[in-house]
């Protein structure tokens, strides 16, 4: 896992991919990673996000990411 600026592992870490492009997000709160993933899936990025103990979640499954 990568950290950041300060040393701190990053615990959720997002990847949205559509056509040839690949682009990927980490950070440590779940709400900002869920809210960046709805608006990149909605604009027709396949999304998934992955957590710091290595579980993915695709579009359907971000709310059980909230709730966690």
């Amino acid at each position: 896992m990568q950290g950041n600026a300060r040393g701190c592992a990053l615990a959720y870490k997002m990847v949205a991919e559509r056509d040839n492009e690949k682009y990927s997000f980490a950070r440590e709160s779940r709400l900002l990673i869920v809210a960046k993933a709805k608006v990149w899936a909605s604009e027709g990025w396949r999304v998934v996000i992955t957590d710091q103990d290595g579980k993915a979640y695709a579009p359907p499954e971000f709310d059980q990411l909230l709730a966690a």
